[in-house]
């Protein structure tokens, strides 16, 4: 007799992907699957059947906030069951991942896995030194929420507040961390990035802004660490190495072994100037909006 806390799981998408059979097959008896969508107009609409406990949930057009927080908070509505995990529809998830996530649960509470960042394009693959360092390792070490694998409680939030605040702002899981205190475990999911200059600059642009929305301090203390290993490389260039060789020596501990990360220094080297970009650019894109962002909670849907 199984004693798995039944669980709702959203799945923000507008195509029935891979990643949306994979979640559907771990599904329990008592488990639901949430595939969130914005209008009729998506292709997922279109289609007529859907596995067992998977149910679609139409979220709208954003108003005041991301196309993704306004999916997430109409899965939030929509789902039965106070044990939540949020992901995405971009990477692989095992045959054992969603019983993971609630071993987690049961021993840590709130959890999440890490994202590896794949690049497609020249630029993605240029930066996957400063995403693993960024995205993985920094997510580790800050025990930082990550959307894509996620899982928490309802009572782990005030419920109400969140949900009030995502639907004025861009970034879901950069909120959850500031409601809820979340372990991240040593679990790897790799995602592809890129795949042209244009969506590789727009990610780099919004990873950059919620960063510097969410914690202003640390992203002023990164950008001070940056310039400092940069200037240290020029003055003593045998730190080039001593750096790069600790960049694979980290990434090596979360599985991430990527050819890519010997080309950490002239990674930071971009890094800076497409920092001072980002936080120079005035509106971003992401799934297709066009999003400018005043502040954390005044954020203005464009047409695109």
């Amino acid at each position: 007799m199984s004693t798995r806390i039944p669980t709702s799981v959203l799945l923000p998408t507008v195509s029935w992907t891979e990643a949306c059979d994979e979640v559907a097959a771990q599904l329990g008896p008592d488990d639901e699957l949430l595939v969130v969508h914005d209008d009729e107009d998506d292709p997922i609409a279109d289609r007529e059947q859907f596995p067992e406990n998977v149910r679609l949930v139409t979220a709208g057009d954003p108003t005041g906030c991301s196309g993704k927080a306004n999916a997430i908070d109409a899965g939030m509505e929509a789902a039965r069951h106070d044990r939540i995990v949020w992901t995405d529809d971009d990477f692989h998830h095992p045959p054992d991942w969603l019983d993971r996530l609630q071993q987690d649960y049961a021993e840590h509470g709130p959890t999440t896995e890490l994202p590896e960042f794949a690049g497609q394009d020249p630029l993605a693959v240029l930066l996957e030194p400063i995403y693993a360092l960024g995205g993985t390792l920094g997510t580790y070490v800050g025990d930082h929420a990550w959307g894509g694998a996620v899982i928490f409680d309802r009572s782990d939030i005030d419920e109400a507040g969140f949900r009030s605040e995502l639907r004025q702002t861009v970034s879901d899981d950069g909120l959850l961390g500031e409601y809820t205190d979340v372990t991240s475990v040593r679990r790897v999911r790799t995602v592809p990035i890129g795949g042209s200059l244009r969506q590789t600059l727009e990610r780099h642009v919004r990873f950059n802004q919620i960063f510097t929305t969410h914690d202003p301090t640390a992203a002023k203390l990164s950008f001070g660490m940056l310039v400092a290993a940069l200037v240290g490389c020029i003055v003593f260039p045998p730190l080039a190495l001593a750096l790069t060789g600790l960049t694979v020596g980290i990434c090596a501990m979360f599985g991430v072994r990527r050819l890519s990360l010997l080309l950490t220094v002239p990674a930071l080297a971009i890094a800076m100037p497409l920092g001072l970009y980002a936080i120079a650019r005035d509106t971003f894109v992401w799934g297709g909006r066009r999003y400018r962002w005043h502040s954390k909670f005044d954020v203005e849907v464009l047409t695109e």
